[in-house]
């Protein structure tokens, strides 16, 4: 059996998502270039390692990268509606700019409390970067703190989507040649 027989049909091809990812990291390194600190890209574990680790690679500013974990699916698909911090920062990010860094935003609940989260550590702006977005499923409305924005890759209907971008737990295809 290959490793993706199962797919029915790719929505981006390795062109256009690399191609996104460039666009994303250009417009993060002009909207910080003359922002001091530098910003922290915060990766939301484990479904994002593999897209911060194309973004950041890219992203021309002295940045510093740390992680997060808030788990709100379990084992399952369905999101429970309640994230969990199971793992929390090691970096200060006390007055400094932080751009979360996301694989795909389903409901909002995730983001809203990882905002909520980071306000209370005194951060100067909160920034958001997600590969997929899914608006239609969105129960939880959050914005970005200060002058923070939402870099937006793609946006997806409520697919079932299995792609390089969900979390390990969640899918056994994730080193998918893209």
């Amino acid at each position: 059996m290959s490793l993706d027989s199962h797919i029915e049909r790719v929505l981006w091809t390795k062109f256009q998502i690399s191609k996104r990812v460039t666009e994303l990291a250009s417009e993060i390194t002009n909207d910080f270039v003359s922002i001091s600190p530098p910003p922290v890209i915060v990766g939301v574990a484990t479904g994002a390692f593999l897209f911060l680790a194309d973004l950041v690679r890219q992203i021309q500013l002295p940045i510093s990268v740390d992680f997060i974990r808030a788990e709100s699916y379990g084992s399952g698909t369905e999101s429970t509606g309640a994230p969990t911090i199971s793992m929390d920062l090691k970096l200060n990010v006390e007055g400094k700019h932080v751009i979360l860094v996301e694989d795909i935003v389903d409901t909002g609940s995730t983001l809203f409390n990882l905002i909520a989260l980071l306000k209370s550590k005194g951060v100067s702006s909160v920034s958001v970067c997600t590969f997929l977005d899914k608006p239609a499923r969105r129960k939880v409305h959050f914005e970005p703190v200060g002058d923070g924005k939402y870099y937006l890759g793609f946006e997806v209907c409520s697919l079932s989507l299995h792609m390089y971008v969900h979390s390990i737990e969640r899918i056994s295809c994730s080193n998918l040649p893209l």
